[in-house]
């Protein structure tokens, strides 16, 4: 197995072939070329505020624009449904029975919801909706400059954790008959909290923030939240993406050392490549820090399939 997987690894570049060389540049140079470049983040934190700012301030103002929280909501009437939600209730109707009685606006919502992200990209939502990742984001950049400081060590966990609380939360839905995970979402409860008002439950959110500071940087996102388990799984059939072009590649790893999933990115460590073009996984969440501080422009938003058709 690995000699077959060898075989299929892109041979190295030549010094003449590398990026800086093609440019007419010095290594560093070529290194600081795009140092301070945030254009997808200033575009994402925009979308990200604007779309909670429309919840206070429909709410505020009793407009009937976009009610509700990100557990559920409704656009001008359309009614927007998370799937995880969807999944809870259908773990309960199990033994309640509550699915004959949906609505179609619920039906009409869940399909509207996933339609959208299976086209944008599934945790295109974490990173562009969701209110908690915002806070973690800031987290996770204190986090690192502890550790750069050795202060505090950096602790990581099996990924594949998130699925044994993805279907743990389920199994809790069908044991209780009550949405449990609800009751610890982050992305419910600092939803809810910016729309209606602090309370008690914030003080979950301050130890979590905190535990992800001191102990393991985004340890909710990474490891837990089914949301973001969910989203993956949708985005698998995604035609949005993030493309790497290994010849504009100079190998520098600084799209990992930014990724806020970095284990998407295997294939920018020199060696690693087996083909001309790779898309990132599923897991990616379209954040755009990667495509920004590129210094070879390699990394690029893109749509699969779409040089085929054009």
């Amino acid at each position: 197995m690995i000699g077959k997987y060898a075989q299929q690894l892109l041979p190295p570049k030549p010094k003449d072939q590398m990026p800086h060389v093609k440019l007419n540049m010095t290594y560093k140079e070529w290194m600081h070329r795009h140092e301070g470049r945030h254009k997808w983040r200033n575009r994402r934190w925009a979308v990200l505020i604007f779309i909670n700012l429309l919840f206070v301030i429909s709410f505020t103002f009793d407009l009937a624009v976009l009610e509700g929280s990100l557990n559920g909501s409704r656009l001008i009437g359309f009614y927007l449904m998370d799937p995880y939600v969807s999944l809870e209730l259908a773990s309960i109707s199990l033994r309640t029975h509550y699915w004959p009685h949906v609505t179609m606006n619920m039906i009409i919502g869940l399909i509207t919801i996933l339609t959208f992200y299976l086209l944008m990209g599934g945790r295109t939502f974490c990173s562009w909706v969701c209110p908690y990742h915002f806070i973690a984001e800031w987290a996770e950049k204190l986090h690192k400059y502890l550790v750069k400081k050795r202060k505090i060590k950096e602790h990581h966990f099996n990924r594949g954790l998130r699925y044994v609380f993805w279907l743990g939360f389920l199994i809790l839905a069908l044991v209780t008959k009550r949405l449990i995970f609800q009751e610890i979402n982050p992305v419910g409860i600092v939803s809810r909290a910016l729309i209606y008002g602090p309370g008690l439950i914030l003080l979950w959110i301050l130890a979590l923030v905190t535990f992800e500071i001191v102990y393991s940087q985004r340890f909710w996102c990474r490891y837990v939240c089914p949301i973001g388990t969910t989203w993956s799984l949708v985005g698998k059939l995604s035609p949005v993406t993030i493309k790497f072009e290994y010849e504009k590649c100079g190998h520098c790893r600084k799209c990992q050392d930014v990724c806020l999933v970095p284990h998407v990115l295997w294939f920018v460590v020199k060696g690693r490549a087996t083909q001309k073009q790779h898309y990132v996984g599923s897991d990616c969440i379209k954040c755009g820090y990667c495509v920004d501080i590129c210094p070879g422009d390699a990394l690029n938003f893109s749509i699969k399939g779409l040089s085929k058709i054009v």
